[in-house]
């Protein structure tokens, strides 16, 4: 089988990840980095090898007639120029989360890509890591019984001004909600498959936060299914120490996963916890290939999309309720601010 030709776009801290997933498939070439930044290039040839370069996306998309897909590791602003490009072309994408910064711009990005039928996949790496898993087989074996209700924890303080992280959240409206939340929030989507209804929410952001904007969440969501999740985030906790658990109450027991990349349990109800044991994992770069595999398996083999850009939507309008209902201290419906063609 021929190797899929990939234009990487966007070389920074998600690029570098990229550039080893697509180094080690064997499914997958480099055919061209894209970068407005030269030494980002250096950097990238250096290690994985010299490419035809770009300034930009649509110049590589351009010039390198023989790709055959895109990966978008850039940040999500203005990507409608480069997505056009790709569709018209008939370039299939793989596009970081979030696909924008507006409920409403990712509906557009998302039908660009439909209307030349062309598939946008997003990249919510997390559906693919082996606790996400394992957590699905223990629901659809009812293990434990039936999901009812769920609390989801995550406390980090993200020292945004560390040098491999990406930058731009420091000044970005809610970043917690759109670069964080937003892969827990489709989580909960994936695994209850289920769709939210319902939310109320607050955000704010505490007086020691490097962040112009807020970096603490809490929420309360209620799905299509009858789940209830109540959701606790921040990039700005008063302890280094990160502290991670999603805990699924079920009729006969409980699934509770203890860190963001695995230890996972279950329990039946008046039991011990009892280990889950999963395969080794390489954080960053296990997840990303999972989701590189299904890209491939969507282009080439011709299997149903996943993650894509319209489920992606779904996802994002948790983040867009999220916003509206702690600005205007109300509980939302999902249904109502859901763009037009999408629900």
């Amino acid at each position: 089988m021929t190797a899929m030709r990939i234009i990487l776009g966007g070389l920074g801290v998600r690029g570098r990840y990229w550039a080893e997933v697509l180094t080690r498939s064997p499914r997958c070439e480099i055919a061209a980095y894209a970068d407005p930044n030269p030494a980002a290039i250096e950097r990238m040839a250096e290690k994985y090898g010299a490419r035809p370069s770009f300034s930009s996306v649509e110049e590589a998309l351009a010039q390198v007639s023989d790709a055959n897909g895109l990966v978008l590791a850039n940040p999500p602003i203005g990507r409608q120029s480069q997505i056009e490009a790709a569709a018209s072309r008939g370039i299939p994408m793989l596009i970081e989360k979030p696909l924008a910064l507006s409920l409403e711009e990712a509906a557009e990005l998302t039908q660009i890509a439909e209307g030349y039928q062309v598939p946008l996949m997003v990249g919510l790496n997390f559906r693919y890591l082996h606790s996400t898993r394992a957590m699905l087989k223990l629901l659809a074996e009812q293990t434990v019984g039936q999901p009812e209700f769920a609390r989801f924890t995550y406390e980090r303080w993200r020292d945004g001004h560390r040098p491999d992280l990406n930058k731009y959240p420091l000044t970005m409206d809610q970043p917690m909600l759109w670069e964080q939340s937003i892969h827990h929030f489709d989580l909960m989507r994936y695994v209850y498959a289920s769709e939210p209804v319902l939310v109320q929410s607050q955000t704010w952001n505490p007086s020691w936060s490097m962040y112009q904007s807020d970096a603490n969440v809490a929420a309360l969501f209620t799905f299509a299914n009858g789940m209830v999740v109540n959701y606790q985030g921040t990039w700005q906790s008063g302890w280094a120490e990160p502290h991670f658990e999603w805990r699924t109450d079920c009729s006969g027991g409980v699934i509770l996963q203890k860190e963001q990349f695995g230890d996972l349990f279950y329990a039946a109800h008046k039991g011990a916890l009892v280990p889950v044991e999963l395969p080794p994992h390489e954080t960053w770069i296990t997840e990303t290939q999972g989701l590189l595999e299904a890209f491939v398996d969507t282009v080439i083999d011709h299997k149903p999309i996943q993650c894509s850009g319209r489920d992606h939507v779904m996802s994002l309008a948790m983040v867009a309720a999220c916003v509206i209902s702690s600005r205007e201290r109300r509980s939302v419906s999902v249904a109502s601010i859901l763009p037009q063609n999408f629900g």
